[in-house]
């Protein structure tokens, strides 16, 4: 399978940079093939022009050659996976600005949707497991980028993994590497 991973924190040498290098590994294992989508290092513009807002009337708009060039991206994987930090609850920002532009409307929902099978969100968490139960930060999480995103996207398959602690000792740091590495060969 041709798996688009999507990156997105500032610092490639960061720890959720090893968490990409984890995931990536164990896909490779698996006998995957994936492409790279580092937002950062690429200079990807999260913000949304007039030339890429929808066109709710007849989403039949061309987007920008920028936005275009990610949706053939898109197109010629099979699976998506994301790796991320989780800042206030949700994406970062220019993964939230990659999908508003990219995903757009008439292209990735409304008459069209996107036909990929699997989608995995894989979210870098300095909180343990018991903060996100205790605000119910896990669920509205799953909520809003499970349901609300992926799913409405047309997705069938998505899911959101948490790999909590990632600032805690360096056993937990390895242990999350591994458990990286196995959803990486799981996919």
């Amino acid at each position: 399978m041709k798996v688009l991973v999507i990156y997105d924190h500032p610092r490639r040498s960061s720890f959720c940079g090893a968490v990409l290098d984890a995931f990536v590994s164990g896909m490779h294992e698996a006998g995957h093939l994936t492409e790279i989508a580092d937002l950062r290092a690429e200079g990807f513009d999260p913000r949304l022009p007039p030339q890429d807002e929808p066109d709710w009337i007849t989403g039949a708009k061309t987007c920008s050659p920028e936005v275009l060039s990610e949706q053939e991206r898109v197109a010629r994987n099979d699976a998506l996976a994301f790796v991320f930090p989780v800042w206030w609850w949700s994406v970062p920002a220019t993964t939230k600005g990659w999908i508003d532009r990219v995903w757009n409307y008439g292209w990735a929902y409304g008459d069209r949707k996107l036909t990929h099978q699997k989608a995995l969100l894989l979210a870098v968490c300095a909180s343990n497991a018991e903060q996100y139960a205790k605000r119910h930060y896990d669920s509205a999480m799953r909520t809003q980028l499970v349901q609300g995103v992926i799913d409405y996207c047309g997705i069938r398959e998505g899911s959101l993994e948490f790999l909590h602690g990632a600032l805690a000792s360096e056993d937990i740091r390895q242990s999350l590497l591994r458990r990286a590495i196995e959803l990486g060969r799981s996919f």
